[in-house]
């Protein structure tokens, strides 16, 4: 198994980077928190990683920290859920917000990732419910569904996802309503 790979960032590509060690190039697949976090290309960076073996190919998938992998092994547990799904719902927020909206059963916020629908949803919430508290995760801040809905306007108007949640995070608790909320993080991101 390759469990954590430490190099030079060769090349950052929007699903996946690629990581020179020692003469050898590896390609990570990487959500997109972890890309927007890793450094520029041509400097040193280390992944905590997971091998998935299939029959025509060997995959790695790198995260920045353990907790990240250990969330990412986690969905992998739950029948229906591949690696490039698991990946996907590590795009859409932190694993605090993930343990969070899992913790408070929404549903709605699962089925914002491609590839997840109503079914897999609930089965994640169900098969991880009582997993996430036994194994040490501790849920973030709650976002709420009017949160969600603000990052998927900034989203839809370029900015990135790790952009538009820290302007949504950065709000202050008495601006209420998608509007306000929206015109009060553009002015965070203007600055």
């Amino acid at each position: 198994m390759i469990s954590r790979l430490k190099g030079i960032l060769e090349t950052k590509a929007e699903k996946y980077v690629i990581m020179d060690i020692g003469g050898v190039g590896f390609k990570v697949f990487v959500s997109a928190a972890t890309l927007e976090n890793l450094p520029a290309a041509g400097q040193s960076a280390t992944l905590h990683t997971h091998l998935n073996v299939r029959e025509e190919a060997l995959d790695l998938y790198g995260f920045l920290t353990q907790e990240e992998l250990k969330f990412f092994e986690l969905l992998l547990t739950i029948s229906g859920v591949g690696p490039k799904v698991a990946l996907g719902v590590l795009s859409i927020a932190s694993v605090k917000t993930l343990v969070s909206a899992i913790a408070k059963g929404e549903v709605e916020f699962l089925t914002k990732v491609s590839g997840i629908g109503t079914k897999i949803a609930q089965k994640i919430i169900l098969e991880l419910k009582d997993k996430i508290v036994k194994l040490g995760f501790e849920a973030g801040e709650a976002a709420t569904l009017e949160d969600y809905e603000v990052i998927d306007a900034l989203i839809g108007l370029g900015y990135t996802p790790n952009q538009a949640r820290r302007a949504v995070r950065d709000l202050p608790k008495d601006v209420k309503g998608v509007e306000k909320r929206i015109k009060e993080a553009l002015k965070t991101l203007g600055k």
